[in-house]
């Protein structure tokens, strides 16, 4: 069976998340959804998606495909039942088809003509950017039963306090010492070759993935994931970094998502609560106005490639886009396009020549190269959110 992860009806809600991969690349709980999905079924998929994403995330169709809306994180019941779809069966969550079956991709589909089955209650799907951090939690939990079945944990070393220490799984090469991990709330699963400095102080659900580094002190409340390849210090709470960004210094992270390739300048802080308790509103990027989020809590939305500098605040419910340069005293606004450089005082277009150059030093770092088809993705969202930027 071939299986094919697709976008679906939530992809533009998702943005500027989504300007960069395929609804299935976000990362919620410990794994992306794509990695979810694979684990579950046992192969590899391949992904529908917008054309100029394509040749990094290409699709690779047979004669018999299985696709998945890539909004929904797979349970043990839905891949059992995605496994024994037959052709011209599908898998509906009310109106919104979750998967189906097909000789193939076929470009309209006349669902009038298949057997529907309902998708299990208990499956969780992404919606909105902030379902990414206040879903989070059942994610680790779900992530953490899966990855760790039938596997034991590295001893945890003799200068780690630890509460309800059969919820902490360590992978192999951590490094770690002196700190405490509370897993009373939910569980903590810290990534190959990671590692966690002395004085840092972790509460469950919480996640650190493969190469990535707790700073010394650092606070962390779940439920929050750190993606691999970061590095995070100060205060954290219930947040997802998607990986390859970094948070080093003090400053307060809360009811965040960050995307990757990002850095927050030191005592960098965000608002995720306004001062007269009412709901957030956030930047919706269909309508393109702030729209009701229905939360108390909600902080920074940030997508791939941005950058803000040392003493950056920003208010309550802001949304960053991709390749944002941030810097300056005050607060910028509420919504700051992709490929805008500036602050509170003012924004101009951050040209993509400049933002290339500083994007290649990053991956240099990393000991990655900043690849033509990078940059042609890049591009896109310039061309796309110029609409966004002033004139």
């Amino acid at each position: 069976m071939n299986y094919i992860l697709f976008d679906g009806p939530f992809r533009n809600a998702l943005l500027p998340f989504t300007y960069t991969r395929p609804v299935a690349d976000i990362r919620i709980g410990i794994l992306t959804i794509r990695e979810k999905w694979e684990t579950f079924l046992g192969l590899t998929t391949t992904t529908v998606t917008e054309d100029y994403l394509s040749n990094k995330f290409p699709m690779v169709e047979f004669s018999d495909n299985t696709m998945i809306n890539g909004s929904y994180l797979p349970t043990q019941e839905l891949a059992d039942m995605l496994q024994n779809l037959n052709e011209n069966e599908a898998v509906f969550d009310g109106e919104v088809v979750v998967a189906f079956r097909v000789s193939d991709t076929q470009e309209s589909v006349d669902f009038t003509q298949f057997k529907i089955h309902s998708c299990p209650e208990s499956v969780l799907s992404i919606k909105n950017t902030w379902d990414i951090f206040q879903l989070n939690g059942v994610a680790i939990e779900a992530d953490f039963n899966l990855i760790t079945k039938d596997k034991t944990s590295q001893p945890i070393p003799k200068t780690v306090k630890t509460l309800n220490e059969a919820n902490v799984f360590i992978e192999e090469g951590v490094n770690l010492n002196h700190c405490v991990l509370n897993a009373t709330d939910g569980p903590i699963y810290i990534g190959k070759n990671a590692e966690i400095m002395e004085g840092s102080l972790v509460r469950g659900p919480f996640a650190l993935c493969e190469n990535s580094t707790l700073k010394m002190g650092a606070k962390i409340y779940g439920p929050t994931t750190v993606g691999p390849h970061s590095k995070v210090g100060g205060e954290v709470n219930n947040s997802v970094i998607f990986g390859y960004s970094n948070k080093t210094h003090d400053g307060f992270l809360g009811n965040s998502v960050i995307g990757e390739w990002c850095n927050l300048g030191a005592d960098t802080n965000t608002s995720n609560l306004k001062n007269n308790y009412s709901d957030v509103r956030l930047w919706n990027y269909e309508s393109e106005n702030f729209a009701r989020t229905g939360l108390q809590f909600c902080g920074l939305m940030m997508g791939d490639h941005s950058k803000c500098s040392i003493n950056t605040m920003f208010n309550t419910g802001t949304v960053v886009g991709v390749s944002a340069n941030i810097f300056g005293t005050g607060f910028p606004r509420n919504f700051v396009p992709s490929f805008s450089w500036g602050g509170s005082q003012g924004m101009s277009t951050y040209l993509t020549k400049k933002a290339f150059e500083v994007a290649s030093a990053v991956f240099q770092r990393r000991g990655l190269e900043f690849t033509l088809q990078e940059a042609e993705i890049l591009e896109q969202v310039f061309k796309m959110s110029n609409k966004h930027r002033p004139a």
